[in-house]
């Protein structure tokens, strides 16, 4: 029997074309670009020989491509609570643009008009953490940047709102895991790289 910590790989999908502008793209449902489809295929060779007891991606095609293209398309499990933040009203606006209108604004705290509060992408983010801490060994998660961000906030313990305090780039590579028995961060935005 293994004593190693258990690890869940949190993988950010590949880049879109509103990825590229600064779009917030919640249920929008774009497509990798051509780089961000190169990205994900760097994945493959790296997570090869990894076993997971579990894969899950969220339904939306940029998560679902990236994780075909890394290799686990057949095994991958389809799990709603990995969708992006539903952004509301603020779905397809940049950051700029949303300030114009409400200086100061910020997601992690204020949430977003006819979408979700920080708390409910948080109770999500819980939900798909419960279901990794069960599934007995390592487990790959295919997402989007806010809710991974929730989630590795939740994962340490911390509200929704401390997803702030992680930054996290499109085709990253992600490793949460235990320091002697606590929740830690073991690789955080590793960029793929190109050979």
């Amino acid at each position: 029997m293994s004593n190693k910590p258990q690890e869940v790989y949190v993988i950010r999908h590949g880049e879109t074309e509103w990825s590229l502008s600064g779009q917030h793209t919640g249920s929008t449902d774009l497509p990798l670009t051509d780089k961000g489809r190169t990205l994900a295929q760097l994945l493959k060779p790296m997570l090869a020989n990894h076993a997971f007891d579990l894969i899950l991606t969220s339904p939306l095609q940029r998560a679902r491509e990236t994780c075909l293209l890394a290799g686990f398309g057949e095994k991958a499990e389809v799990d709603s609570n990995l969708v992006e933040w539903n952004y509301g009203q603020y779905e397809g606006l940049t950051t700029e643009q949303i300030h114009e209108k409400r200086p100061g604004w910020l997601i992690f705290t204020d949430g977003c008009p006819g979408g979700e509060t920080p708390e409910e992408v948080g109770a999500r983010a819980d939900r798909a953490i419960a279901r990794a801490r069960t599934a007995g060994g390592d487990v790959a998660i295919f997402a989007h940047g806010h809710i991974l961000r929730v989630l590795v906030a939740r994962w340490l313990g911390l509200s929704a709102s401390g997803g702030r305090h992680f930054l996290l780039h499109t085709g990253t590579l992600n490793v949460l895991s235990y320091y002697r028995g606590i929740p830690a961060v073991k690789i955080w935005n590793a960029p793929m790289i190109q050979g």
